[in-house]
């Protein structure tokens, strides 16, 4: 397919009388505002590398991402946001289509995407659309911006151990018989195979017995290395190896079974047991052969297989800008600046830097950045403040040593620590013994002792310690590191901080607006990048509403208010 980068037409003579005597004394459809406010959003040329110059001429990729955009707005599918560019109004006007346009095939939405992954070009809209934002002076670098992440379902079903196994053994046959059925009908016996894995393992109900489970388990397992021996084999085509169902199913077998050879020289395929063989890491582990990315999650009680995504937005604090005392402030809208998505298993933390990088990249770095505790530590304190000019506003998680959790005992706090003459004093009024700077677990930290017979004969030792050999032993940070924990803690109990620290929660309405208008908790696609892709434009659908209500003049609304509330405060005004 080819593309020629072309400029958008102006909608035609017919499109705008229509919507002028459609809507006239009325508030425009979403599309109308936001052709009108922002014109040509999405210029062809910023995906011309997912195009080539040669071929049967496509549609406009520019136009292409505005009806991703669009078809997010109102969660239509592919076929429904087909047919809106062919029969609706509002939608030629925004696109600059002509009234007898024919639009397009709702296959080339799913091509279009396709492009757009295989070319890094998920994140264009977005970046476009705050591109055109900060030349209109709505989004600026500075300020507030707050972050939160939520869970993501996969588009797969939730399958255990077993399923999987066998699932991924059906799976690899149905690659095998559609790429190379003559061949897979010389190694197997098609109808004996065909009775095992005809149909999903999840159309029949599994087998009551442990015991019986477990024969199946192993059959799985033997079919598995099976057809692997036979794709492996010397005299088959060499480029069975390289179908990713063939490279799913060996991955399923290495995490989920052993082979051993017994005594008698005999192949022993036995299932991984937890406690006895070990299973990888959760962040490696398969959780379907249909979607190889997606990975179990935990989150305090909710346990899902999928997803996670990050939102960052600007925020905008309407009790205190509208009492400046300046008749021209202008409240300015929220506005998404970033997404992040990962695998379930990606802590928070780990993702506070690239989020950083990813806005700095777009030149809109935040002057405070309000996140909630999983997502700092204490080196991204540091981090933050030196490499980004970031402050941090949020909670640092509680020392949770025994004596801090007892409430009773001498926590870390309770110690003085002089980094000059590299010792600490105890509250009894003793010095450490040692200084160790050392690293553990890839950190820098410093490990402290003090002497055995000081701590032995102290009257407060059942205070400190719990050791019955040796003296108290501290772990403390390097000396900026450790600063900058200890008056994190010291500001997070202040009334000044909770103030501030209150705007965070707003994040949680744009978390509910996305699930609410595009279903963001439920992958439409498979596979990391393409579900990445659904929230970057998910992003820009919310954004889009959100310009709309704010160059129709509609107030940033706190939270939802009842009809009886808004009765009360007509009465009282």
């Amino acid at each position: 397919m080819s593309m020629q980068p072309q400029s958008w037409p102006q909608p035609s003579p017919e499109i705008t009388a229509a919507v002028l005597a459609m809507y006239r004394g009325r508030r425009a459809p979403l599309p109308v505002v936001i052709r009108d406010e922002l014109g040509e959003l999405f210029a062809d040329e910023q995906f011309a590398a997912g195009f080539g110059v040669r071929g049967r001429p496509g549609w406009s990729p520019g136009r292409l991402a505005l009806v991703t955009a669009l078809q997010m707005v109102e969660n239509l599918t592919d076929r429904q946001a087909a047919e809106a560019v062919r029969l609706r109004i509002d939608w030629k006007y925004c696109l600059g289509l002509a009234l007898t346009d024919e639009g397009f095939d709702a296959s080339v939405l799913s091509e279009f995407r396709t492009r757009v992954v295989e070319h890094g070009l998920e994140a264009k809209a977005l970046d476009l659309l705050l591109a055109a934002l900060v030349g209109k002076g709505l989004v600026k670098p500075g300020g507030k911006q707050r972050t939160d992440s939520t869970h993501v379902l996969s588009a797969v079903r939730d399958l255990n151990r077993l399923e999987l196994a066998g699932e991924s053994v059906r799976a690899c046959l149905e690659a095998l018989a559609a790429a190379a059925p003559d061949w897979l009908a010389q190694v197997i016996d098609v109808p004996d195979w065909n009775i095992r894995y005809g149909v999903r393992v999840d159309s029949w109900r599994l087998p009551a017995s442990e015991t019986k489970r477990t024969q199946l388990a192993t059959a799985y397992g033997v079919d598995g290395f099976t057809l692997l021996e036979a794709v492996y084999a010397p005299d088959a085509p060499a480029w069975l190896a390289d179908l990713p169902a063939v490279e799913t199913l060996r991955v399923a077998l290495l995490q989920n079974y052993t082979r051993t050879t017994d005594r008698r020289g005999r192949e022993v395929v036995k299932r991984r047991e937890a406690d006895v063989d070990g299973l990888p890491p959760g962040r490696y582990r398969l959780t379907s052969p249909y979607d190889t990315d997606a990975r179990w999650g935990v989150k305090r009680d909710l346990f899902w297989n999928g997803y996670k995504v990050h939102i960052s937005e600007t925020c905008t604090d309407v009790e205190s800008d509208s009492t400046t005392g300046d008749p021209d402030a202008q409240v300015l809208p929220n506005i998404i600046t970033n997404i992040a998505t990962t695998d379930a298993a990606v802590p928070d933390t780990a993702m506070t830097a690239p989020i950083h990088d990813s806005l700095a990249r777009r030149g809109l770095l935040p002057d405070e950045h309000l996140l909630d505790s999983g997502y700092p530590s204490a080196d991204l304190l540091v981090e933050s403040a030196a490499r980004y000019g970031i402050a941090l506003v949020t909670p640092m998680l509680a020392d949770v040593s025994a004596q801090a959790r007892a409430g009773t005992g001498f926590d870390a706090a309770a110690f003085h620590v002089d980094f000059d003459t590299q010792q600490v004093t105890c509250p009894k009024g003793q010095t450490s013994a040692s200084w160790s700077p050392t690293v553990q677990r890839g950190t820098e930290t410093i490990v402290v002792k003090f002497d055995t017979d000081t701590c032995r004969t102290c009257p407060a030792r059942a205070q400190c310690t719990t050791a019955s050999r040796g003296g108290r032993q501290l772990t403390i940070r390097p000396r900026h590191v450790h600063h900058a924990l200890q008056q994190a803690r010291a500001r997070q109990n202040t009334k000044a901080f909770k103030a501030k620290y209150a705007l965070r929660a707003g994040v949680e309405g744009t978390i509910r607006q996305a699930v609410a208008v595009t279903d963001t908790r439920h992958a439409r696609y498979r596979g990391l990048a393409k579900t990445h892709l659904e929230h970057l434009y998910s992003a820009v659908a919310l954004n889009l509403i959100r310009l709309d209500a704010w160059f129709n003049g509609l107030p940033l609304d706190r939270t939802r208010t009842s009809h009886l509330s808004r009765l009360e405060l007509a009465l009282a005004a």
